[in-house]
């Protein structure tokens, strides 16, 4: 009887992913998607990998995307963020490695807060790991509300953690940050393409992806499908198209052993760490 109930509830599951979601394919966009503007600019979204145009972005659309930033929805209505904006071509490639004219960069940033309680004699709120993951949430919030308003406007975007490669100290130098309670967490560089991408990158959606009611263990066949998706170039989930080139058997044989596989763990804490730490946002320890 149990195992009966199990294979119903799989296959209840699967049906409604299908319905909802289209299933285990990995690109049908529901009809349901496109029924009005604001799902059909969601839907338009894509990376442009640091292939940005010298067109400029005006500077009434970066302030119009700023408003529309900071009405994301946020804890307590906190705010625990901060936006440096940057035109210096010159200082945007230092910091991200890439060429644009216009980025946005957002900090988790408990700064104002604190200055303020200060200011009035009050107690600030403590900066810690729970700390850290709320105001990294309201970030990460008001960074993707920015690129959806970007790409409303025809402006393209892409979001990029590769401030945090290389020296990480250098983000404090060339910007003045705070040495505590701010910590940057990821830049959006705005701009127009140079050329147009040949396609959007595709999405897994399905089992494994949206769980109802309770967290849905993958069975084989459904890893299998998983695993055929990433191979199906049409289908555009994988970063190259020459992995077989390379001898793996599958597209995900080589993300794990040579995409994720590249980075080696340091030998002690990492420069990411330390500078959490310094920042105030591990418990119990401060640089």
């Amino acid at each position: 009887m149990k195992r009966s109930e199990n294979t119903g509830s799989r296959r209840r599951f699967f049906r409604r992913g299908m319905m909802v979601g289209g299933g285990l394919l990995a690109v049908r966009t529901s009809e349901a998607a496109l029924a009005n503007e604001t799902l059909k600019t969601i839907h338009s979204l894509r990376t442009i990998h640091g292939d940005f145009s010298e067109k400029q972005v005006p500077d009434e659309s970066v302030q119009a995307i700023l408003d529309a930033s900071i009405r994301a929805a946020n804890a307590s209505n906190s705010q625990t963020y901060s936006i440096i904006v940057s035109r210096d071509p010159s200082k945007i490639q230092k910091l991200t490695g890439y060429r644009a004219n216009c980025l946005l960069l957002y900090c988790s940033d408990h700064t104002r807060l604190a200055e303020a309680a200060k200011h009035l004699g009050d107690p600030p709120n403590p900066v810690d790991t729970e700390a850290f993951i709320t105001s990294s949430t309201n970030t990460i919030l008001a960074a993707q509300t920015a690129v959806i308003a970007a790409k409303s406007m025809g402006i393209d975007s892409l979001l990029t953690n590769g401030i945090h490669r290389g020296d990480i100290e250098r983000l404090w130098a060339i910007l003045e940050l705070p040495q505590e309670s701010c910590f940057p967490l990821i830049a959006l560089v705005l701009g127009y393409p140079k050329t147009e991408p040949a396609y959007q990158m595709g999405r897994l959606r399905g089992p494994g992806v949206v769980h109802y009611e309770k967290f849905h263990r993958l069975s084989k066949d459904e890893l299998d499908e998983i695993v055929r998706q990433y191979d199906d170039r049409t289908l555009h989930l994988g970063l190259n198209d020459d992995w077989r080139q390379k001898g793996h058997k599958h597209y995900l044989d080589w993300y794990y052993k040579e995409w994720v596989g590249r980075a080696k763990s340091p030998a002690g804490e990492s420069a990411f760490f330390k500078r959490l730490k310094k920042c105030g946002f591990i418990d119990g320890q401060h640089a």
